[in-house]
């Protein structure tokens, strides 16, 4: 039978939960690296034991863990992440010049065939590579290259790139998302970038052809279709059917369409998943009721799924990379929340049980599917 392993990062450190293929019951053991910052925490597609897990202090710095035995063990690697020539400068919330710095890994997103081969998200914005299992991290400099990266400013989380989606039909294919740039899209394995934002539309931007400046929160794909992405914007949910190259607006009957996560069933790729909240500066959900809404049309379309979740005085958020899906033939599907909580669903998003609760803030949320 198949087993699930959930890999959650917190505040306070890293848990991994454990289930057969029922769903019932779970193991949980942590917290790893009890006291840190858990950014990420995933596990590679080609080998199942080899997990990494961004850790970060604000004492201590970042570092990069790896554990070969599915998080029984870890060790540090080598953490060194080597700058493509001179870091340049950045503009700052007011417009002046503000040094590029490296501050934490947000995410980490390992190769879909070579458990050595990962991408990282940093911020300042940029994306690393390695290819020996973290020993050494090289950047791939054509991103931040980019002719509008002096015109990247940061979110109110910070300027950092925290969605990597590989495209599982085309390796050199990579998409990613800056807050607060946009977008981008590389076709030559990360030499060349070129944003994808057209049809995007935020506040405080003049220009509605603007290229760059906008607050994506996430991007999510299906693997039979690789051309069609989702998109939970600062504000709005947005569909491409070519790749990133135009967007359109599927926020349909959202109660509000201002969310973090965005996922795709894992056999339905027309059935998608968010959760909304209240507005940009009200990050808990509507009413105080905790809904994920449901499209089985690729948007426009919405139910909210309540079944399970507290539906009165709950005021958590649910962060961007805090949402994940199982492969099993009944998609199970998994968030977790700002006051501790993991809840799962293991019919598709009908009915929710909470397997983990009391936790620290939860970060970040993936799910491995193991034979």
């Amino acid at each position: 039978m198949s087993k699930v392993r959930v890999l959650v990062g917190t505040r306070k450190g890293a848990f991994i939960l454990e289930s057969d293929g029922k769903r019932e019951n779970w193991n949980i053991t942590g917290p790893h690296f009890g006291g840190w910052e858990i950014y990420h925490i995933n596990g590679s597609p080609a080998d199942p034991n080899r997990l990494y897990a961004s850790q970060s202090s604000a004492w201590f710095g970042q570092m990069i863990q790896r554990s070969d035995d599915g998080g029984q063990t870890w060790e540090p690697v080598d953490n060194k992440f080597v700058y493509a020539g001179v870091p340049g400068t950045h503009q700052w919330y007011d417009g002046t010049p503000h040094p590029w710095e490296f501050k934490r890994v947000w995410h980490l997103e390992p190769s879909l065939d070579d458990p050595d081969t990962v991408y990282a998200g940093v911020e300042d914005a940029a994306i690393f590579k390695t290819t020996d299992g973290g020993k050494s991290w090289n950047e791939l400099a054509g991103l931040r290259e980019h002719g509008s990266g002096p015109r990247w400013q940061p979110g109110a989380g910070g300027m950092c790139l925290h969605t990597i989606v590989i495209d599982p039909t085309n390796p050199q294919r990579i998409f990613i998302a800056i807050s607060a740039a946009g977008a981008f899209r590389t076709d030559d394995g990360g030499a060349t970038w070129m944003p994808i934002n057209q049809g995007l539309k935020s506040e405080y931007i003049p220009d509605p052809n603007a290229d760059v400046g906008h607050c994506v929160h996430r991007i999510a794909l299906h693997p039979s279709r690789p051309d069609t992405l989702f998109m939970q914007k600062h504000w709005d949910v947005m569909r491409s059917d070519n790749a990133g190259d135009t967007w359109h607006e599927v926020s349909g009957n959202l109660p509000t369409d201002f969310g973090f996560p965005i996922q795709v069933h894992a056999h339905e790729p027309e059935t998608i998943y968010v959760v909304p909240i209240k507005s940009d500066s009200l990050h808990y959900p509507p009413d105080g009721k905790l809904r994920v809404y449901r499209s089985r049309t690729g948007g426009n379309e919405w139910e909210a799924l309540t079944n399970g979740l507290p539906q009165q005085d709950c005021y958590v958020n649910i962060l961007r990379d805090a949402m994940a899906v199982d492969k099993l033939d009944q998609c199970g599907v998994y968030f977790g929340t700002t006051g501790g909580q993991v809840y799962a669903s293991s019919d598709s998003g009908d009915n929710w049980t909470a397997i983990a609760s009391n936790l620290p803030p939860v970060l970040s949320v993936e799910v491995q599917t193991i034979a």
